[in-house]
């Protein structure tokens, strides 16, 4: 049974509860994930148990799938022997995976749902735990241009925004953003850092002056932190919304410590759930979107729905008003470099904090 979201919402604030770890739901489904691709391999072996979890989470109270693209490119799918234009295919799919789960719950309650592509970093894709320091020693037009064709991707698949997460570095931050002021029209997107205490990115910079970059930037819809130890979320989500002008995107870990040589998470107990009474708080803060990263389950996700009480209009993300199945966006282009979009779309509604 889907646990009540009808309630008032915490403090009078719209909250959107977001997902958990997907990688997490997979592994308790009895997946083995312990290669490069990690959840983005099922895309291509399982496409099935990949719908069926982004279902779970939805079933536990979340309202936004995020897609099992943080890990995928062409370039590591095509180390696996995969055909380039498959590749691509595979990416995209990540997102009709989501969106299929989330019609068939819409179905079930009526409650509006979408999809956030993942945009995982650089370090993901290296799959060494390097998205924990950001030290990959390249420069920002490497960068750029791994990142472009998958941002362009996961825009034409008609994800209802983007996830841009657990970027460790002030050097991905404004690569990225670079990249997000040229998306088209209508589109949105959040910004999320990992960070490795309550001041500073993984990298070790100023966290706050990360998160005064994404101030000017129209397509974003919060900024904030995921794949963070849950105990520097508060001073973190407070400088976010703060620095950014934005509503706060808070999704932690559990709190354990990712061991890239060793592949495995360290230092405390297997799925810890996200205290609802911390992002309780995190919501006093600014935070509006709230949810959970790596072992983090949909048993978690449902305990945290249940504790923020409801989930009020989303702040524009994903309101009430919205009735399910309504206005879903259509594949775009990416506008390449120097043309300017004609795309109007106003099926993305674009929030300012």
């Amino acid at each position: 049974m889907s646990p009540d979201t009808t309630t008032e919402p915490v403090d009078g604030a719209d909250v959107v509860v977001l997902d958990g770890g997907l990688a997490t739901e997979l592994e308790q489904r009895g997946h083995d994930l312990s290669d490069d691709l990690w959840s983005a391999r099922l895309l291509r072996d399982d496409p099935d148990e990949v719908r069926a979890t982004h279902l779970a989470f939805f079933r536990a109270g979340a309202r936004v799938a995020t897609t099992a693209s943080y890990q995928a490119s062409v370039a590591g799918f095509v180390a696996h022997g995969v055909p380039a234009d498959e590749a691509a295919a595979l990416i995209r799919s990540s997102v009709t995976l989501a969106r299929e789960a989330a019609l068939t719950a819409e179905h079930e309650d009526g409650l509006r749902r979408e999809v956030a592509a993942s945009v995982g970093p650089y370090g993901a894709v290296l799959a060494d735990g390097s998205e924990y320091t950001g030290d990959y020693g390249v420069s920002d037009r490497a960068l750029r241009d791994f990142h472009a064709p998958r941002l362009e991707l996961l825009v034409e698949a008609g994800a209802d925004l983007l996830a841009v997460e657990t970027v460790p570095s002030e050097q991905e931050a404004t690569v990225l953003l670079g990249l997000l002021a040229e998306l088209p029209a209508g589109t949105r997107a959040w910004l999320s850092l990992t960070c490795a205490d309550g001041r500073t990115t993984r990298r070790g910079e100023d966290a706050t002056s990360v998160f005064r970059l994404a101030a000017d930037v129209d397509v974003l819809v919060g900024v904030g932190v995921n794949c963070t130890s849950p105990e520097h979320v508060e001073e973190l989500v407070a400088a976010a919304a703060a620095g950014s002008g934005r509503p706060g995107v808070a999704y932690p870990n559990s709190g354990e410590a990712w061991d890239g040589q060793a592949r495995r998470w360290e230092g405390g107990p297997a799925g810890a759930a996200v205290d609802p009474a911390a992002a309780r708080r995190w919501v006093a803060l600014g935070a509006r979107y709230v949810g959970g990263c790596c072992r983090v389950g949909s048993g978690d996700i449902a305990a945290l729905s249940q504790g923020l009480g409801g989930l009020g209009g989303g702040g524009g993300l994903v309101a009430d008003d919205r009735r399910a199945g309504a206005g879903r966006p259509t594949g775009r282009r990416w506008p390449r470099r120097g043309e300017e979009s004609a795309d109007t779309n106003t099926a993305f509604s674009r929030t300012r904090g």
